[in-house]
């Protein structure tokens, strides 16, 4: 520790955890030890990281079609249990 009370978080760790200039902290204090990590995003930056992940599953499989067959499956599965089943029913 420097005598202005900094701590330096060596490269190695910086690198590992993907620590950059800038970063918040949060410091916690535990009995003999004192325990550093990477602050929580706030609303902001949140709002940040949300808005740069749009779109990045388009052009992939649909998930409401994987679904939609998948509930198609259980239902002719569900008809084959119950005799009778299913002539009414709407898809």
């Amino acid at each position: 520790m420097g005598p202005k009370g900094q701590v330096v978080i060596p490269k190695r760790i910086r690198d590992r955890l993907h620590l950059q200039p800038g970063d918040k902290l949060l410091v916690h204090e535990a009995e003999d030890e004192v325990r550093i990590r990477k602050a929580v995003a706030g609303p902001t930056e949140r709002r940040a990281i949300v808005a740069s992940l749009r779109g990045v599953l388009a052009g992939g499989p649909s998930l409401t079609a994987g679904l939609e067959e998948e509930r198609r499956l259980e239902r002719e599965r569900e008809d084959r249990k119950t005799p009778g089943a299913g002539h009414d029913r709407r898809s």
